[in-house]
């Protein structure tokens, strides 16, 4: 079975990996990023020594399976190019965090062409789990694709046989741990600023309850500190889902422009800050990139 991967960031070259472990050997990818050699779309090919397509339609074209795993901004822009690969009649397959309304669109586009569309909303962190993370499917092919998800060890259920259901669930999942990571970032800078942060982690652990909250905010603030842009990307989906429910997107905007943020101070820190388990080194070496030495 040819499988193609649109999108080989993270979460594709992950699933990548783990069908590859399973014996599932021909698999094709497509990223925009592949036009660059140095990206890491072009690393995450060479380490698992996939195959690659010069499009998105290229790569669709004879797949029984396409893995759509892009950008929530991208999302959208995706299907519609992996459109003309599609007329064999596939199993499309979109993992992206974007909007119902986002999905209803990538549906419509993939359809039209010929393609089964299945919604799917990742519900956890991809990289502790690979193809394993547990996920709701949406759509009228929905149920028959669960079959093959299966054989493949994807860890799916099917929320509802119409389009938009289960990336309501992951995008309203989102204002909380996405905003969740912003607040965490802007009280750990500010109290260490103000040398209280012992004072203050010890009255969230009162207060909300967590055997470590040290970590836990060490791991929230870095999760945006090296993937805020994709982050961002997504809590702008998660301001169209309050927007398409009728209401006032408020506090989603905010996160965006502080996981943005977090992205850019990232990108400045070295490897091994980000990944220290000492939350007082990172909130540092933060603060030595925003605070101007006196």
């Amino acid at each position: 079975m040819r499988i193609a991967i649109i999108g080989f960031g993270e979460v594709g070259s992950l699933f990548a990996r783990d069908l590859i472990a399973a014996g599932r050997k021909d698999i094709v990818a497509y990223d925009t990023a592949l036009a660059d050699a140095g990206s890491k779309a072009s690393r995450n090919v060479k380490t698992h020594g996939v195959a690659t397509a010069p499009s998105a339609a290229a790569a669709a074209e004879g797949a029984e399976f396409v893995l759509c795993s892009v950008t929530a901004g991208s999302a959208l822009a995706a299907a519609k190019s992996a459109a003309e690969g599609l007329r064999h009649g596939p199993f499309f397959l979109d993992v992206n965090s974007v909007s119902p309304g986002t999905k209803r669109e990538a549906h419509d586009a993939v359809t039209a062409a010929g393609g089964r569309y299945v919604e799917a909303a990742v519900m956890t962190s991809v990289p502790p789990h690979g193809i394993r993370s547990p996920m709701l499917l949406g759509g009228p092919h929905a149920a028959a694709f669960l079959p093959l998800a299966n054989s493949l060890g994807m860890k799916a259920e099917v929320f509802s046989d119409q389009v938009g259901g289960a990336s309501s669930v992951k995008m309203c999942r989102s204002i909380m741990i996405k905003g969740m990571e912003a607040i965490v970032t802007e009280c750990m800078l500010t109290a260490r600023r103000y040398g209280v942060e012992g004072h203050v982690l010890a009255s969230l652990a009162d207060t909300l309850p967590h055997k470590d909250w040290p970590g836990l905010a060490r791991y929230m603030m870095s999760r945006a500190l090296i993937h805020g842009r994709r982050r961002a990307e997504e809590v702008r989906e998660v301001s169209r889902t309050v927007e398409e429910a009728g209401l006032t997107a408020f506090q989603s905007p905010a996160t965006a422009l502080r996981q943005d943020w977090a992205a850019d101070v990232g990108a400045q820190l070295p490897k091994e800050v980000l990944a220290t388990d000492r939350l007082e080194v990172l909130v540092d070496a933060v603060l030595e990139k925003v605070i101007p030495a006196k």
